[in-house]
């Protein structure tokens, strides 16, 4: 759909261009428990009680398996909420669709948040489950290759970061990655050199002050923030990565950095398909699956796995 005028109006309405998240994350948090939770659990998933270690903390995991038997593959997840809101909880019913419409076991990952535990808390709670799940093959009884990691906006930031970490520190490297409308730049400002910074930078839901204003939770430091593990645009070096698809939304403040950094992966030899959703806003693949958009996009991350249908 396209967005009309009567729809601008209630998303300029939305966006809460004022809003002091720095000041008001506990709400901020509390509002999107409540309201990411759909009227009916979801009931094919189990608790993993293996805990993963990380020095002193172990990080909860949610496994969602799919309604029948289907591939041995997993699809290891990180949720987005500005590495600041978000849970396995508030993601339930997401984790449940994804198992469902891929036919794959999902595993969630519940990483501690900013600011209490800013930069790389979250980082290395993902990768340490990463790792875990890639060195102990019979855990969900799969192989390495099968595994597949996936991030929506500031999860794909840390998809990416955990690939380019996994190369780095030559562990393990996963073999494909899937980032939806993620978060690559450390630039949100009108300065941006993304046009999509400042056209989609408020009135579209997510508005690049409440992007700044997630950053500057997650990595107090300034200076830090050219980290590529923060910012992965910022790497220097974009090669050995796994093959990638990468999904924008049109009217997004994080598209253009998103596809930038498809862009750059590409460069440097690495396979990468990028597609930008039509019509859509930050935030859509947490939508039923009813939804086109949502509907959409499983096709794509079907066809790039190596199946060509969607699951009823």
């Amino acid at each position: 759909m396209a967005i009309n005028k009567a729809m601008r109006a209630a998303l300029t309405v939305l966006s809460y261009p004022d809003i002091n998240i720095k000041k008001n994350y506990p709400l901020e948090r509390g509002l999107v428990e409540i309201a990411s939770r759909r009227l009916k659990k979801p009931e094919l998933y189990r608790i993993w009680e293996h805990k993963v270690s990380c020095g002193t903390h172990e990080i909860p995991v949610r496994i969602f398996t799919p309604p029948e038997d289907g591939h041995t593959s997993v699809i290891l997840f990180f949720h987005g909420g500005g590495w600041v809101t978000g849970s396995i909880d508030s993601y339930d019913g997401v984790c449940a669709d994804m198992a469902s419409m891929t036919s794959r076991t999902v595993v969630s990952v519940d990483y501690r948040l900013a600011p209490e535990n800013p930069f790389p808390a979250s980082l290395e709670d993902c990768y340490a489950v990463t790792r875990e799940i890639f060195q102990n093959e019979k855990l969900l009884r799969t192989r390495a290759e099968e595994i597949v990691v996936l991030g929506d906006s500031a999860g794909g930031n840390l998809a990416a970061a955990v690939s380019l970490m996994a190369r780095d520190r030559g562990e393990f490297l996963p073999a494909r990655q899937i980032l939806i409308y993620p978060a690559t730049g450390n630039d949100h400002s009108d300065q941006s050199p993304f046009p999509s910074v400042r056209e989609n930078g408020s009135g579209y839901l997510l508005t690049s002050k409440r992007v700044r204003d997630y950053m500057e939770l997650y990595c107090p430091s300034p200076s830090e923030r050219d980290n590529p593990y923060v910012a992965p645009l910022m790497a220097e070096d974009f090669s050995d990565q796994p093959d990638t698809l990468i999904i924008t939304a049109e009217y997004c403040p994080l598209r253009d950095e998103g596809e930038a950094y498809g862009n750059k992966l590409r460069e440097a030899g690495n396979r990468v398909e990028i597609y930008r959703m039509p019509d859509a806003l930050h935030g859509y693949f947490s939508l039923p699956v009813r939804f086109a958009h949502v509907r959409k996009t499983y096709e794509l991350i079907n066809k790039f796995l190596g199946d060509r249908t969607v699951n009823e």
